[in-house]
């Protein structure tokens, strides 16, 4: 069983693509425990509180696990309104159990990632992960350390996954981008391969198929095949990604949409 902690940061750090371009936008919902977002102050966006995408995880044909990314909330860092997202991962084979959690809170009006954390619990390992992220300074603080240079306009790797549902995607181009907050991990690049038909468990639907490669090793390596489809519609949603390893295949499929348009 592959370790699941570098399968969501690797999948989403490559989905990184150019700057924002205005989509039909969701009402910004408010309610207990959320921020009001005045009219106007916030960016065009295809999601909103509440939207939940549940994935089966599949090691070849083998069910392993499954995934969720939610929209928690609007609240408040540092006085800002952020999105506040959640991914989740469970699942694993005997004796060898994944629990990871990656919490995202990133500005409405610029998408930049304010706050991040990761829980990550697989098998015998354990880890903790708190990051304050000042993209109006350019700087970046894990846990008590000293801080240290980030990149401008910063993203994490859930507020990734947000980012690229933003964006206009052409099939036939290449992009190449310096957006993930770990400045070694860039440049991010993305070819947008072809349009196709798929069918997953939530049903079948258009989409537009990226291979995305970045610095680093894993699925998403420059030597790495995978490939990842998103719903070529406004909601922008990720259905399926597929990836070829050496020991076989480790695969997302989506199985239910809650909460989108």
């Amino acid at each position: 069983m592959m370790r699941a902690s570098p399968f969501f940061p690797v999948l989403v750090a490559a989905l990184l693509v150019a700057s924002p371009t205005a989509v039909s936008a969701q009402p910004l919902a408010t309610g207990a425990g959320t921020a009001a977002v005045p009219p106007g102050t916030s960016a065009p966006v295809p999601f909103a509180v509440g939207e939940r995408l549940d994935y089966e995880v599949k090691f070849g044909s083998l069910k392993v696990g499954s995934g969720s990314m939610e929209v928690k909330e609007i609240t408040e860092i540092r006085g800002r309104p952020v999105w506040h997202t959640m991914f989740t991962i469970k699942g694993g084979i005997p004796l060898y159990r994944v629990n990871d959690v990656y919490e995202s809170w990133f500005d409405v009006q610029t998408l930049n990632t304010l706050r991040y954390h990761q829980d990550v619990d697989e098998g015998s390992y354990e880890r903790t992960r708190r990051y304050e992220i000042y993209p109006e300074r350019g700087m970046m603080r894990e846990g008590d350390r000293e801080e240290e240079p980030t990149v401008a306009n910063p993203l994490d790797e859930g507020s990734f996954l947000y980012f690229v549902r933003t964006l206009p995607l052409e099939v036939g181009k290449t992009f190449e981008f310096q957006r993930y907050f770990k400045a070694q991990g860039n440049p991010v690049r993305i070819r947008v391969l072809r349009a196709e038909t798929v069918t997953v468990p939530a049903g079948t639907f258009q989409t537009v198929v990226l291979q995305p490669t970045f610095q680093t090793k894993g699925i998403f390596s420059q030597n790495g095949r995978a490939e990842v489809w998103i719903t070529d519609d406004d909601r922008r949603m990720m259905v399926q990604m597929k990836s070829k390893l050496s020991f076989g295949s480790l695969n997302l499929y989506l199985q239910r949409a809650k909460g989108t348009k």
